[in-house]
């Protein structure tokens, strides 16, 4: 099923020198931009991390730090490449948990503030495993009935994504062609901060994902124990979740309600 777009979509995949958001690098980013006319472009690009890439982690995607010895660093591409996703609402398989925390963190770390949570945000792999509870590689084989040959590559992978987005709108007549429905549809938490470390409840208040404090409101903690939010700040959480936090500090102080 083509889909019905009001704003052009990227479908997008990374490879990276890990999984942790905080400390870890993009070393691939592959982009398709589908238009609402259905014209479409594929940007993908190595990236110089700066930082080595664990040999375990070469085994699963293929890429060696003489790979990309050679390649721009992300702050080189961050302007041309938030100008290229502008407006866009986004597509990924995992992307809520990972993708998008982690490019979000790039953009950070590169001086740039783009806020992607204004975007409606689709995770395919959300909608599989609320219908068939599955991997990318068997969602292929299940959905579009091909075997996915490079996996773990970020072009290969964001192609597969696109396709069995498709046809799950094909197959699950219960699935609007529309991106806010599968944006609302594909979300398992609303987070307030990308890592889903400060998430919202029922009542639309933020509070704790993670800890000692899970479940707590972040207002709560803040005031009955002010020295949480430091311990935060030096620990090893993402810029996005510790800028989420300091913001929800500012305002209680503008209320009167911390220190």
């Amino acid at each position: 099923m083509e889909l019905n777009l009001k704003n052009p979509l990227i479908i997008f995949d990374i490879e990276a020198t890990g999984i942790d958001v905080a400390k870890d690098r993009i070393v691939e980013i592959s982009i398709i931009k589908r238009y609402p006319n259905g014209d479409e472009d594929v940007k993908t690009r190595r990236i110089n991390p700066t930082i080595p890439i664990p040999p375990e982690v070469t085994a699963i995607h293929g890429i060696t730090d003489t790979d990309v010895v050679d390649c721009p660093t992300f702050k080189e591409i961050a302007k041309s490449l938030a100008t290229f996703i502008e407006g866009c609402d986004i597509v990924g398989y995992n992307s809520i948990k990972f993708d998008v925390p982690m490019l979000a963190e790039e953009f950070l770390r590169a001086g740039i503030d783009i806020d992607l949570r204004k975007r409606k945000l689709i995770d395919v792999q959300n909608i599989f495993h609320k219908m068939e509870q599955r991997t990318l590689i068997a969602a292929y084989k299940f959905y579009c009935g091909k075997d996915l040959t490079n996996a773990h590559s970020a072009e290969a992978d964001t192609r597969a994504t696109f396709e069995v987005l498709q046809a799950q709108l094909d197959r699950y007549p219960e699935l609007e062609n529309d991106m806010a429905f599968l944006s609302e549809f594909s979300t398992r938490t609303r987070n307030v901060d990308y890592a889903g470390r400060i998430v919202f409840n029922d009542k639309d208040e933020p509070i704790f994902n993670f800890g000692k404090h899970k479940g707590r409101g972040v207002v709560d903690v803040l005031t009955s124990e002010s020295s949480y939010y430091s311990w935060m700040m030096n620990g090893d959480f993402t810029l996005d979740t510790k800028r989420v936090l300091t913001e929800i500090r500012l305002k209680m102080m503008s209320e009167g309600l911390g220190k």
